[in-house]
Order: C-alpha cells, then structure tokens, then sequence
C-alpha cells in the first residue's frame, strides 16, 4: 500500500516550519519511504514572538492564537502545494503542532495549531494532536518519533536528535528507550543572539571559547539528568531554568557556548553509558544523528569524541534527513493513526500501553 502524505514539524527551536511530502509505502510489514519536496518556511519576527510569548498569554488569547496558528498552517501548507505543483496528489496531512506546554505530571501537553482549521483551509484530511492519548495513559507524551524510527531506519542502535531539545533513542532486541537528554540548540541559539548571531554557525564562536569548568559542574549537578528514563523536557526549561544558570557565572559568549557544548556531549554520553552497561565486550554500536544541530561541526565534533569511548560509531544523516526526519516521521505517524496502528511506544514514554495517538478532521466531504 502507497501513500502520500504531508508531514508538517514546528520545532522548540524556533526555526520554521518543516514541511515534507513523502511517499510511503507498506510491504507485509516492512516500510519504506521517499521525500518527493520538503522545505523550511522560516518565522518571521512577529511569529517567533508570538509562539515565545504564548505560555504567558490568557486562555482567550492563546485560543485565539491556537485558531490564527492553524491558519497560518494552512497558509503554508496552500503554498507548499502550489509551488510545488502537488494539487490533488496529498491524502493526508498529519501536523505535529507547536508545543507550549508540556507538564505530563499534571497530565498535560499542548501543540499550538488547530487541526480543524488546517482541514478546512486545505480541503484535506488531517491528522494532528498526536501526543495527548499517551500523556492521559500515564505517559510522557515523548519522545514520539522512535515508531518512526523503529519503522523507517530500523539499520541502527541509537538515534540522536539535536534540535531545540536533544533527545536520545536506544534500540535494541526490538524493545526502545527514548528520552530527552537536555536543552540544545534552544539555548545555543540564545547565548549567539547575545552576540548579535541568529545562531553560532559551525560552532565557531564555541570552539573559539574555553571551558568554564565551575559552571559545567553546575550545569551537570541539575536535578533532571538524576532521573531515570522515561522523562521529558519543556521548552522553558533551557529558558528559564539553565540559561539563568549560564548568566549567573558571567561568561563570555564564546566560553559560555564551548562550556555549554560540552556539556551537551557530556549529557549524551552519560545517558548512552547508562543505556549500554550491560553490553558485550568491544560491542559496537550505530548512532544515526538528525536535527539542526548536526550542521554544528564543533558540537558534533565533541559528541564523537564522547561516544567513542563507548564503541559508538556516530554517523551524521544525509542533509535532507538531518532537516526533515522529524516532519517525515510525522507523516508516517499520521498514516499510522489513519490505518489505526499503534503510533507511540509505552516502553518509551512510560504509559500504561502502546496507543493510536491523534485526532482525525475531515477536510474532504464524504
């Protein structure tokens, strides 16, 4: 079986929207896939200010910005159709949204974007909200993308997505751990606008600096990375609660980023010692690394020379994964829901089973 579908990602680092169309297709099990367009529609100012201000706003402005952010999707995704001549060739669209809260203690999670909106501005199914089953089954609600994962590139061992939150996965005997590490990109990117940079390009300004060594063991001695999996982070937890931390020691931009770079690569391999005690004398191991953050040569340079220790090969995906892999695994996740198949992993995120996570709008008449 063939489909074809849009996968749209909004991600915590700000970035734009990820918009793929991607052919997949189902073969006694197995599954496939080819990206036919994708692309980047980056926020202006005005957006970024409001997706950044959204957790501050009223219950009524935060409606109305969950109804103008679905428009706006919807705009996107018009454009996208156009521009690449895909009129009458998408079945579905499945939309991850933009996460604003995510509390899965409280039993909450929320994605800006309303999905009814998007199919009704588009004439398309859609399917969005693909979080919210496994937080009320007692989950995290993340991380989502491993059944992609475990589905699309079933050829590796770890999967490392270095994005506003760098988040890890382990595979291995079918069964899948997955967490968030740590804040990434989202913090990286605050400390390079300080300097008056969009972001730190390459990691330069980074690997120019030196290691504040007082403030990586303050970074490293925060409660969460205490926790066992499964666990998860919200986006204001690089804002409010490690960024204060980076501030209060009164670095300079380029030490505050190589320390914070480091830290990063410290992070993951303390989560990847942890997730391989058990293994084999000199086993090997294959880690497939996605998200913006595998365009920083000196943060990937320094997470090789962590994992390597490990016997972990770390491999950087070609370009158009390293973009898009997140916004494809929403396509195929949305795909999944259509077909009612499990969409999330509890043996990730903790929940009391597996679930078909998301809501269903019809943008077709019946």
């Amino acid at each position: 079986m063939v489909y074809r579908v849009l996968g749209l990602m909004s991600g915590s680092s700000l970035d734009g929207l990820d918009i793929v169309f991607t052919e997949l297709e189902e073969n006694r099990g197995s599954w496939s896939y080819n990206i036919l367009a994708a692309d980047c529609y980056g926020y202006n100012d005005e957006w970024k200010q409001q997706l950044t201000n959204a957790k501050t706003s009223s219950a009524y402005n935060y409606c109305l910005l969950h109804a103008a952010y679905g428009k706006y999707l919807a705009d996107c995704v018009n454009r996208f159709i156009e521009e690449n001549n895909l009129h009458h060739r998408v079945q579905l669209i499945a939309s991850h949204g933009h996460t604003v809260f995510h509390d899965p203690s409280n039993g909450i999670t929320t994605q800006l974007g309303c999905g009814a909106t998007l199919a009704a501005l588009t004439g398309i199914n859609v399917v969005s909200d693909l979080r919210i089953i496994d937080v009320a089954l007692g989950g995290q609600g993340a991380p989502i993308v491993p059944m992609g994962e475990k589905l699309l590139f079933p050829d590796y061992d770890f999967y490392l997505n270095i994005g506003g939150i760098a988040n890890l996965s382990f595979q291995q005997q079918n069964n899948f751990i997955a967490f968030d590490v740590c804040p990434a990109n989202r913090v990286l990117n605050m400390l390079a606008q300080e300097a008056g940079k969009e972001f730190d390009e390459d990691g330069n300004m980074a690997s120019s600096g030196s290691l504040n060594t007082a403030l990586l063991e303050n970074l490293n001695a925060l409660d969460y990375y205490q926790q066992p999996a499964p666990k998860s982070l919200s986006n204001n937890f690089g804002t409010d609660t490690v960024f204060p931390i980076i501030k209060s020691f009164d670095a300079n931009t380029a030490d505050a980023l190589n320390t914070y770079t480091g830290h990063i690569a410290y992070q993951l391999k303390r989560a990847a010692a942890a997730l391989t005690a058990n293994r084999q004398a000199q086993q090997l191991y294959k880690l497939l690394i996605t998200g913006g953050g595998a365009f920083n040569k000196f943060l990937i340079e320094k997470i090789k020379e962590n994992l390597a220790s490990l016997n972990i090969e770390t491999i950087v995906a070609e370009n158009n994964i390293v973009q898009y892999k997140e916004a494809l695994i929403m396509a195929l996740l949305g795909i999944l829901r259509w077909r009612e198949e499990n969409t999330v992993l509890a043996s990730v995120t903790g929940a009391s089973r597996n679930s078909i996570g998301g809501a269903v709008w019809m943008g077709q008449e019946a």
